[in-house]
């Protein structure tokens, strides 16, 4: 600790100037929703930066105390975590040395803490642990909701039972340091609840056709795509892995979105997990939100299965019928 504080200690200047901003400091390991896991190499330009603007997009200062129960190993502790409070000086807490509901709100009573980060599933849980109205967490204004699309009513309930008002939605992926779309304190409610928020500073985003790349009208689904400083050098030791997933700067994140008038961009499901029924395409994420509005309900997932009714129904004529109606 008495080491750290010597702002002259001459090895600091000596190794900054062996370094570029545009040098890989992380090798960050990801295999989407298939396949076998790539390295997303990140340079000290890509998650510096990006921590910076997501601690931005949640007025951090050095006043707050940021409680931190996602692995570090992964970019939602390591850059949503610690390089947006770093960033921004303020001070890290950590619950566990492994997520556990009831240690985490302790860490939020007894430290005071101002922010919280974590997954849905995470949330869920502190929100139904049997000891959850015994914890003081009015201190908490703040903190990420992220990793996974996050259901309206899981929000509505973090907002009023874990007072956090100005809580923000992340959107991003490993690639891509790993943030592209935040929302803030000025998102409206029913933006906030139901969408990823507007594409952060210095960054580019569209939605386009899966089949043409042409940018879709507002509105309608196309694959969302981003560029800027956060996006990636490429998958270690893969050039084609890179170059499949790269292309004109752009990175294809395979994830179905729609954009309003706004900006505000709203993810319906992955490319790969759309489900299509007698021609007509379902995303998961829709039907797993309308559920969720259930009070009995905890979790959810959706997926698509193979059937012999719909090629039944087609042979007979069923469909065409309908179609010609």
């Amino acid at each position: 600790m008495d080491g750290g504080s010597d702002a002259n200690d001459p090895r600091v200047a000596e190794r900054q100037a062996q370094l570029k901003n545009t040098d890989a400091i992380n090798v960050q390991f990801t295999s989407g929703t298939t396949g076998t896991p790539k390295g997303a190499t990140l340079s000290h330009r890509n998650i510096l930066n990006n921590g910076y603007f997501i601690g931005e997009a949640m007025n951090l200062t050095e006043e707050d105390r940021l409680c931190i129960p996602v692995p570090l190993y992964h970019c939602f502790g390591m850059v949503l975590g610690n390089l947006a409070i770093l960033t921004h000086g303020g001070c890290i807490i950590y619950p566990n040395d492994g997520f556990e509901p009831l240690s985490v709100l302790q860490a939020v009573e007894e430290e005071k803490c101002t922010a919280l980060h974590g997954v849905p599933t995470m949330f869920i849980a502190e929100l139904d642990h049997p000891e959850f109205d015994k914890f003081d967490l009015s201190t908490l204004r703040t903190g990420i909701m992220a990793g996974s699309s996050c259901p309206i009513e899981v929000m509505r309930r973090v907002i009023d039972k874990m007072h956090m008002k100005e809580v923000t939605i992340a959107y991003g992926m490993t690639e891509t340091s790993p943030v592209s779309c935040q929302t803030n304190e000025h998102t409206p409610l029913e933006k906030q609840v139901s969408t990823v928020g507007l594409v952060q500073p210095a960054l580019e985003v569209k939605v386009v056709d899966t089949e043409t790349g042409e940018i879709v009208p507002l509105g309608e689904t196309g694959e969302l795509l981003t560029r800027g400083y956060s996006v990636m050098k490429g998958y270690w030791g893969s050039r084609f892995k890179t170059r499949e997933a790269i292309q004109d700067g752009w990175m294809h994140t395979g994830d179905l979105a729609t954009m309003d008038e706004d900006g505000y961009v709203k993810i319906v499901g992955r490319s790969k997990d759309m489900v299509i029924r007698g021609g007509e395409n379902i995303y998961p994420v829709e039907i797993e939100n309308y559920l969720y509005r259930h009070p009995k309900i905890r979790d959810v997932q959706i997926v698509g299965i193979p059937t012999s009714v719909m090629v039944k129904c087609w042979q007979r004529g069923l469909f065409r019928k309908s179609l010609a109606a």
